[in-house]
């Protein structure tokens, strides 16, 4: 009986695994359509001005063995022109279907044109660049890419350049080579996917439908053949394109996909770039020869917030971001419940652990995180919608300076300028997110900026400080009377920070040196002479910092990169094969995480509690 009942639960479970994957493809094949159409088709033979050279004011970057003629050239500087583009990723008409379908899957045309932080994805063949886009982007003294992985690292950054000015077209005059299926790996790379756990994931699917279609032959072999017909749904007929062997790649389709991602498994990963990686790794290895203790002041026995004596642990972790050497405390106050770093980071220990992190060879990763925030940043602007319009703004803590290209969208007329300690501040100075970038401590150019600005903004900036006393002393200098002053925090007092431990996200070791709860920061504010006008929990919360980051923090601190430049162990071919392995393994807890975190998201803004809060406050006259 018992063998009956396991095996009609397991023949439930693939009822419903099957439903849902012929639920998940048949809504990916509408979106793909629905983002197909809205490409549009370049019309060579349409009317243009013939006596007008074809790239008067623009440069055309190719990949190799990529071929645009006269017509098709004249057509993409009319349809930039009309459109009010700036840079143009051309579409061959001729792409293959998986490439097509490939790029479907990250690239939504009509969103992507006005969504300022959305990641520049395109096909990779051909960029259409006006001039200035192209001379501030360095590219008049710096020779541009010219292979397929390069342009599409090439329009992620033209895209900063031109975050709303970035269009797509179709160019059916366009000629190309066939895809190269060895450069499958790099290409995923380029476009800041990892090539070893979508080949894992990929594999996953493959096995999953063809259990599906033993176990559950009505579901199951309507997910089979949904995946199998997919490309001839997508792209047959496709208005202006016309995928070379579309019947073949179709008929083909399950074993290509095994070829493809057996073969992507098997690409060994991109070594680091030489010579800067000796380099690197010799730096890390000096900083680490003295051990990692001389990075932390003594221990203190009192809260740095109230002063109160005798904080308990909360919780104790490695470094699980990055993996580089160290243990880290943070200890609450039993008076204030004040979140701290005890023992503290010194100067020299925030710059090791920094390092790598948000530039260098973190800055890509980091990028890609903080351009997938437009919503966050939307909402943080419009917070001030109901007290003020804003006319100058200062952003503390602005890093590449995402928030504030985000904010100009919705405050159209305001100056924003920003601060931060690192160099992403000057290139968001000349991508134009910012009017100014000053680099350097607030509490030290405070006297140069102050009475400047009628608003400040700190979005997670705070618990990064070693005083966060002085900082919004700063804030207080900085703002003319009446100004406003917007904070956004992790929240400590968040009943998951408890039921993950370490593995919570925003604890973000080793760099958070204080967290404290909302109240503790409004009263701080009120002692400044601030009235706190907002304050937000639910609608601040972060999506995916609680049971995704959870999952990729215990992945990572399992087997932590051997490559890595401060690794201490040898990258053996073992080493990168466990992790490899433990990264695959974590797929399906991705997808687990990624639902629950869905789900969490929904009843933290209708509770209006969740892992972070925000507060807007006002500098009161006098």
């Amino acid at each position: 009986m018992s063998h009956m009942t396991r095996a009609h639960r397991s023949g439930h479970r693939t009822r419903w695994a099957a439903a849902v994957a012929v639920t998940a493809l048949g809504a990916g094949t509408v979106r793909a359509r629905r983002r197909l159409a809205a490409l549009p088709v370049l019309d060579p033979a349409g009317p243009h001005d013939t006596a007008r050279p074809p790239l008067t004011g623009w440069q055309l970057i190719t990949a190799p063995g990529v071929v645009a003629d006269e017509a098709t050239l004249r057509a993409a500087v009319a349809h930039a022109t009309r459109e009010g583009l700036r840079v143009v990723d051309l579409i061959p008409a001729h792409l293959d279907a998986e490439s097509v379908l490939g790029l479907l899957r990250l690239l939504d045309p009509a969103a992507h044109r006005t969504d300022r932080c959305a990641p520049g994805h395109g096909a990779g063949h051909a960029l259409l660049v006006a001039d200035d886009i192209h001379r501030r982007a360095g590219l008049d003294t710096e020779p541009p890419p010219h292979s397929v992985a390069g342009l599409i690292r090439l329009l992620r950054t033209l895209k900063e350049y031109a975050p709303d000015a970035t269009g797509w077209a179709i160019a059916p005059g366009l000629r190309s080579p066939h895809p190269d299926p060895a450069r499958r790996a790099e290409e995923l790379r380029a476009r800041g996917l990892p090539p070893a756990l979508l080949s894992a994931a990929q594999l996953a699917g493959l096995a999953l439908l063809v259990k599906c279609a033993l176990a559950e032959p009505r579901w199951g072999a309507a997910a089979a053949a949904l995946y199998w017909l997919q490309p001839a749904a997508v792209l047959s007929p496709a208005r202006g394109l016309r995928p070379a062997g579309l019947a073949r790649a179709t008929a083909s389709r399950p074993l290509r996909s095994l070829s493809a991602a057996l073969r992507t498994l098997a690409t060994p990963p991109a070594e680091q770039p030489r010579p800067a990686a000796p380099a690197r790794h010799a730096a890390y290895t000096a900083d680490l020869a003295a051990g990692t203790d001389r990075f932390f002041e003594p221990r203190r026995a009192d809260c740095p917030w109230c002063s109160a004596p005798d904080p308990v642990v909360r919780v104790r972790m490695p470094d699980l971001l990055q993996g580089k050497p160290g243990r880290f405390t943070l200890e609450e106050c039993r008076h204030c419940g004040h979140v701290f770093q005890n023992p503290r980071l010194t100067p020299d220990g925030l710059d090791f652990y920094y390092r790598d992190f948000y530039e260098g060879l973190g800055g890509e990763g980091a990028a890609l995180v903080l351009g997938r925030m437009t919503a966050t940043y939307r909402d943080r602007a419009e917070l001030l919608r109901p007290f003020t319009t804003p006319r100058a703004w200062l952003d503390v803590g602005t890093a590449g300076g995402h928030f504030c290209n985000v904010a100009r969208g919705v405050w159209p007329d305001t100056r924003f300028d920003g601060l931060d300690m690192g160099e992403g501040v000057h290139e968001a100075e000349r991508r134009g997110w910012i009017d100014t970038g000053y680099q350097g401590q607030f509490p030290e150019l405070a006297d140069r900026l102050a009475g400047r600005y009628d608003t400040v903004s700190m979005h997670h900036y705070l618990e990064h400080t070693r005083d966060p006393f002085a900082e919004l002393d700063a804030a207080v200098k900085v703002l003319a009377p009446g100004g406003h002053l917007l904070i956004e925090l992790p929240d400590p007092e968040s009943r998951i920070a408890r039921l993950l431990g370490r593995y919570w996200l925003p604890w973000f070791q080793p760099q958070h040196q204080h967290l404290m709860p909302a109240g503790n920061l409004k009263q701080a504010l009120g002692a400044r002479g601030f009235t706190v006008l907002a304050e937000q929990h639910g609608p601040a919360h972060q999506n995916n910092a609680d049971f995704l980051g959870a999952v990729a923090l215990a992945a990572n601190g399992v087997v932590p990169d051997p490559l890595a430049p401060w690794a201490t162990v040898r990258p053996t071919r073992a080493r990168r094969a466990a992790r490899s392995a433990i990264q695959a393994m974590a797929v399906p807890c991705y997808a687990a995480a990624l639902a629950v975190d869905n789900l969490r998201t929904a009843v933290a803004r209708a509770t209006d509690g969740g892992n972070a809060y925000r507060l807007l406050a006002r500098k009161e006259l006098g």
